[in-house]
C-alpha cells in the first residue's frame, strides 16, 4: 500500500487558510478531507484525525504548531459525537489545552461531521 504524501490543504474557497497578525495566526476552519485526493474522509473518527492532521499542516505552513495553539472552535453537527471528538482531540493537544468553544450546527461545507478553526501564536 502506498502512503500518501501529507501536503497542505488548499482552501475550498475565497478565503486564506491562515492569516498572520500581531503575533497570532488565524487557521480557517478546517475539515476532513484528504488534501491530496481532495476526497471527505468516512465517519466522524476519521474526520476528526483528518481535521487535526489538516490544522496541523497549516500551522506548519505558517511557521507554528499544534503545541502553540491558543484557542479552538469546533463545530459538530451531531453534539452526541462530542464523547469521540474528545477522545481524539485530547491525544492532539497533550502538552497545552487550549480555550475551546464547541457549537453544535445544521450543516457543513461539503457534508462533513465536524469543522475545527484555530488561533495559535508563532
Amino acid at each position: 500500500m502506498d502512503k500518501l504524501k501529507e501536503v497542505t490543504p488548499k482552501a475550498q474557497g475565497p478565503y486564506s487558510q491562515t492569516v498572520k497578525a500581531n503575533g497570532f495566526i488565524f487557521c480557517a476552519g478546517q475539515i476532513g478531507i484528504n488534501p491530496v485526493t481532495n476526497i471527505v474522509v468516512e465517519g466522524i473518527e476519521n474526520q476528526t484525525h483528518r481535521v487535526l492532521k489538516n490544522l496541523q499542516l497549516v500551522l506548519q505552513e505558517a511557521g507554528s504548531n499544534l503545541d502553540k495553539v491558543v484557542k479552538t472552535t469546533i463545530f459538530l453537527v451531531n453534539m452526541a459525537d462530542l464523547v469521540k471528538v474528545n477522545e481524539i482531540y485530547a491525544s492532539y493537544f497533550k502538552k497545552n489545552k487550549p480555550a475551546r468553544a464547541t457549537v453544535g450546527v445544521n450543516s457543513l461545507p461539503k457534508g462533513v461531521l465536524i469543522e475545527i478553526d484555530a488561533v495559535a501564536t508563532f
